[in-house]
């Protein structure tokens, strides 16, 4: 059988390990057993960093709708109930955004769920 070299593979796949952990600090970036684990941990915590932030940004809107709400005289638990019960479907996300933008839109929202 005929002999299999794979340094070819080996380079590369190096090469790309320490092309994606460029800017890493200390052996991070250019030791390849630490490059490695920190390109591992890096991409565990972008995933679930991604679900967090979808997190994080409702807690921010219902924040900011809570402090828009409260300014107009009730709260943020009676707001979002009486947009159920009056069949407004408008997400957090953009009423955030009205209540932050737009005072007297948002305020004419408040009196509708009234």
């Amino acid at each position: 059988m005929p002999r299999v070299k794979r340094g070819v593979q080996h380079v590369k796949r190096r090469k790309a390990v320490m092309k994606r952990v460029k800017g890493y600090e200390g052996g991070r970036k250019n030791l390849i057993k630490l490059a490695q684990t920190a390109e591992t941990k890096a991409g565990a915590h972008a995933y679930r960093d991604r679900k967090n932030k979808k997190r994080t940004n409702r807690r921010l809107w219902q924040v900011k709708i809570n402090a828009a709400v409260r300014a107009l005289g009730t709260t943020y638990s009676v707001f979002i109930g009486g947009l159920k019960k009056n069949n407004i479907e408008i997400d957090r996300k953009v009423l955030s955004q009205v209540a932050e933008h737009h005072p007297k839109v948002f305020e004419k929202i408040v009196e509708e769920v009234k």
